[in-house]
């Protein structure tokens, strides 16, 4: 007797491709019978790789986990572990809730499904979720404090010049021409700390021509001893974007890179796709990232989570805006930067959508 297809059309392993709870199937050798996408980005490994092999020798993480997983094939009883900290040698610990439940494969034969939802995500989305709504906050707090500035400021200027029709000494027009300069710069400030009044002109864009302008227009300016590096994924297709911004974006995080290193040391530019990532609670199939490394001496401890409030920095010359500005102009695509720092590598990671990501103020600026 044939099976009938599902009614809806869906087929099985479609719907286990597109979760985000990572799902391995064992069998009773505890040998690797299929794992998802969502499990190949948890662990870095291919399903290719994996198929047939033993689980301790291609989910090392999961090997301490073996002897409660024979027990549970042999008990034929589900459990659940949660908060469970997986690590190996070399790697990166995994905070995840994990559940093993037996089953019979279709040949008949005992074996386990395992599920394992990252804690670390759902951790990186809500403090994605707090960084946005800051964002948002801090933005309606430079337009309110904006407005505030400006409307003094042109009264100055202003009054500046109508002082300057009054005297005829030329001596005089120095201190009114001072007085109308330092507004204007004034002026020139907070318009750079609004970023930009337009949403984005969006286009198909090669991130890596960008990337390239950018590099070029900063290669010039950097001392001899910092070497800017590119590890680009050339297979990346072109994302909907903005040039100018996304060049400005870029401007910033290679420029602030530069100046980490202080005068000696790598800057590498690097280039990658990556499956199934949430921005903004919403999931994306396919996502760009671009990811900026230095190796300088890092950000301090008690700045890097603010850094991308308005005037945190830690140099002295510097305004405390770019790091904002590029966020927001990100954001405006629907993107998300992230920073990853310590002793001798910092990350700031770029994701962009590439099903085009729209943001709430991307209508309104």
């Amino acid at each position: 007797m044939n099976r009938r297809p599902p009614q809806n059309g869906v087929r099985p392993d479609t719907v286990l491709d597109n979760m985000t709870t990572a799902v391995v199937c064992l069998d009773r050798d505890l040998c690797v019978g299929y794992i998802n996408p969502a499990s190949e980005i948890l662990f870095g490994v291919s399903a290719r790789h994996c198929r047939g092999e033993r689980l301790d020798k291609v989910l090392p993480h999961l090997a301490g986990q073996q002897r409660h997983f024979q027990q549970a094939l042999a008990d034929g009883a589900a459990y659940t572990k949660r908060e469970l900290k997986l690590k190996h040698s070399g790697g990166e610990p995994i905070t995840v809730d994990c559940s093993a439940t037996p089953f019979t494969n279709r040949n008949g034969d005992p074996a386990l499904l395992l599920e394992l939802l990252s804690l670390d995500r759902q951790l990186r989305i809500s403090r994605e979720d707090q960084m946005r709504a800051q964002n948002l906050a801090n933005r309606e707090m430079l337009r309110g404090l904006a407005h505030e500035i400006k409307n003094p400021l042109g009264g100055l200027r202003g009054a500046a010049q109508l002082l300057a029709r009054e005297f005829a000494d030329p001596a005089a027009h120095e201190y009114t021409d001072i007085i109308i300069r330092e507004a204007d710069r004034l002026q020139n400030l907070v318009d750079g700390m609004l970023g930009p009044r337009r949403p984005p002109q969006k286009a198909p864009l090669n991130i890596h021509e960008a990337l390239e302008h950018v590099r070029q227009l900063l290669e010039a300016d950097l001392p001899q001893g910092v070497h800017l590096l590119r590890d680009y994924d050339p297979s990346l297709p072109e994302i909907r974007a903005d040039r100018e911004q996304m060049i400005q974006v870029f401007f910033n995080l290679v420029g602030n890179a530069g100046q980490a290193v202080d005068g000696s040391g790598h800057v590498t530019l690097c280039t990658r796709s990556q499956r199934l990532f949430t921005i903004g609670g919403r999931q994306h199939r396919l996502v760009i990232r671009v990811d900026v490394i230095d190796d300088g001496p890092g950000i301090p401890e008690e700045l890097l989570p603010k850094i991308f409030h308005p005037m945190v920095t830690s140099r002295a010359d510097g305004t405390g805006m770019g790091l904002p500005i590029a966020q927001y102009l990100v954001h405006l695509h629907g993107g998300l930067i992230e920073c990853d720092s310590k002793p001798g590598e910092t990350r700031f990671s770029v994701f962009l959508p590439l099903d085009g990501g729209e943001s709430e103020e991307s209508d309104n600026g």
